[in-house]
């Protein structure tokens, strides 16, 4: 199972590397990290993703609070979350299927955010499933680059899953 996990920091040379060498000790992958400033001088907040059951992430979790420089870990998989990522997308996009590809970025809520004769390159943020669904509808047209920033994710303050209530709205579906 991947887990997202929130690691407030203390803003401090090496943080960083005794984070990642903690988890390369011990052969985890971090899939996606994003680091930046927290609402806190001098303290910053790490989003990881990685993948483990969850007695390895709860050993984990264990040996980060125990690292210096960390202030908190929360494993945001297992309570309601907001997630967010950014993608840039380049794609092949010539003259002839420019506005078919267009269209397609409107469905997505995506910004056209440069323009070439043979290229449009496309700016999308959401949950990294909506990423993987552009990138998948883009997939035809050519994709030339992508760069994705990683994942980001606070607590929800109202506590609402929103994951629960996608299941449940599914539930009440009345078939055809």
């Amino acid at each position: 199972m991947k887990h997202t996990l929130s690691v407030l920091v203390e803003d401090e040379s090496g943080a960083l590397s005794r984070i990642a060498g903690l988890f390369a000790r011990r052969g985890f992958n971090i899939e996606s990290l994003a680091v930046g400033p927290a609402e806190k001088s001098g303290v910053s907040r790490l989003t990881m993703v990685v993948e483990g059951d969850d007695r390895t992430l709860g050993q984990m979790t264990r040996q980060l609070d125990k690292l210096v420089n960390v202030l908190g870990v929360i494993d945001l998989s297992t309570i309601p979350a907001v997630e967010r990522e950014l993608m840039l997308l380049k794609v092949a996009a010539p003259p002839r299927q420019r506005s078919e590809i267009l269209e397609l970025v409107q469905v997505f809520r995506a910004k056209v955010v440069d323009v070439a004769d043979e290229a449009l390159t496309l700016e999308v943020v959401g949950d990294p499933g909506k990423l993987v669904a552009l990138e998948q509808v883009m997939e035809p047209y050519g994709i030339l680059e992508i760069a994705r920033t990683g994942r980001v994710a606070l607590e929800r303050a109202s506590g609402v899953n929103t994951a629960w209530l996608k299941v449940t709205a599914s539930d009440k579906r009345v078939p055809a």
